[in-house]
């Protein structure tokens, strides 16, 4: 059970800082922001989860099984992620890859502590054993010290990040004509290709470079995690999957443009993206993968397509998202349907089993929780999950930094584009460990 308040804020952005601010002390946190961008199905503008009650962090051995039984006994809220290697748990697959992050395959936790944030109000959860905290850590919010992150301020990284390619160009190449090779062949019809950047003996300040890259990037499914040593900072522009009621929707993202600075030629390129045949065939190769997926789970005849391909406009890029509904019925658990989606099409490829396998053999690092998700259970068994992209990774323990970038390929696709498109996505990350504007 837990103790609910709610606050009217004079200034909800000054309290989000300090809120996030505050929440620095705890070893478990996680933190989700829309940045206000108006999008359909938004529960919420923030929320702050802190301090476990209690935890669950499993490899991918029966680990969606696992999470079914923690979420049942819990019955609360509970947040958390799911790294793309659970797809060993769905399918019989491996991930042998290099990983120099070493976080768990999955982690989630009963927060103590959460501040859900809507326009101007705050509402206070807290478990009825922490209920008497509640003023005193208001207090603690309200007069706590911070300063505004300015990206000309400095202090994101203590020594130079030197940032490596785990693929260099020349074999990334390489590797995109073994998987057109496979394309045709008619192995697969699309697949996602990405490539890990990362720094060795990194040492940064992870709060004020996710204030950065979220900065930048102003994305609407935004989010800083802590879990001990473990960080994700991540400036995510596309949500996985969210059950609300017995509704399902899924928005996955293929297609990108670069943004320009000229707002007549930036127009341009966003109404060329829309009809480009090249990136609409992306987008619905994986739309048709995401309808196949909710039928599995779906009240017959209920799984429809909302949006096709429509422009969406970010800090650093155009994008085209799709959105993709159904309905379940009332017996139908939440970690069921989650897993019959995952992982989720836009990061895999089609068909996804065969795109899976062959991810393992031409990529060069574990995904992990790149290409996983990140998002929260409900008590009344809904959730909201988002895709781990335009992210970054830090182990503080072992002082290893990654972040990885990828793209749709197709039977159409150029590779010298290709890779250019994975220089586009890496910008926002590049800039944020830079101390750029």
């Amino acid at each position: 059970m837990r103790t609910s308040k709610k606050i009217t804020l004079k200034n909800a952005s000054d309290f989000k800082i300090k809120l996030l601010n505050w929440a620095q002390q705890f070893e478990q946190v996680v933190w989700l922001d829309s940045n206000d961008y108006p999008r359909k199905y938004t529960s919420f503008d923030a929320v702050v989860a802190v301090n476990a009650n209690s935890c669950l962090t499993c490899d991918y051995t029966n680990a969606f099984e696992t999470l079914k039984q923690y979420k049942n006994s819990i019955q609360d809220y509970i947040f958390g992620y799911l790294s793309y290697d659970l797809k060993n748990d769905v399918e019989n697959l491996a991930s042998k890859n290099f990983d120099g992050l070493q976080f768990a395959d999955l982690y989630f936790f009963q927060p103590k502590k959460l501040f859900f944030i809507k326009d101007n109000v705050v509402e206070i959860n807290y478990l009825k054993k922490f209920e008497n905290d509640i003023e005193n850590d208001l207090e603690n919010i309200r007069h706590g010290e911070y300063k505004p992150f300015n990206c000309a301020q400095g202090g994101l990284a203590e020594n130079e990040v030197k940032i490596h390619k785990r693929i260099p160009k020349k074999q990334y190449l390489q590797q995109l004509e073994i998987i057109l090779k496979h394309i045709h062949r008619g192995d697969i019809y699309e697949m996602n290709f990405c490539q890990e950047f990362y720094a060795e003996n990194a040492i940064i300040n992870p709060l004020q470079v996710y204030h950065h890259l979220n900065q930048i990037s102003n994305s609407p499914f935004s989010g800083f995690v802590k879990i001990e040593n473990n960080f994700l900072l991540s400036a995510s522009p596309e949500r996985f999957v969210r059950k609300k009621g017995h509704k399902i929707i899924s928005q996955p993202i293929k297609g990108t443009a670069k943004r320009l600075a000229d707002k007549k030629a930036d127009k341009e390129l966003a109404s060329a993206l829309s009809s480009d045949e090249k990136e609409r065939s992306e987008n619905i190769m994986i739309v048709d993968l995401v309808r196949n997926d909710l039928s599995k789970t779906a009240i017959k005849g209920s799984v429809i397509v909302e949006e096709l391909c429509e422009v969406y406009s970010f800090e650093q890029v155009h994008q085209l998202i799709s959105t993709v509904s159904s309905r379940v019925d009332k017996k139908i658990d939440s970690i069921d349907v989650i897993k019959s989606l995952f992982p989720m099409g836009s990061m895999t490829g089609a068909p996804k089993f065969a795109a899976m396998q062959i991810i393992e053999t031409t990529e060069a690092s574990k995904r992990g929780l790149y290409s996983g998700a990140l998002g929260y259970f409900t008590p009344d068994d809904d959730f909201d999950f988002n895709v781990v992209i335009r992210s970054i990774l830090y182990n503080n323990a072992n002082k290893y930094l990654s972040y990885s970038v990828g793209g749709a390929i197709t039977a159409k696709s150029n590779p010298e584009k290709e890779y250019q498109e994975c220089l586009i996505k890496a910008i926002a990350m590049k800039k944020a460990l830079a101390n750029k504007p």
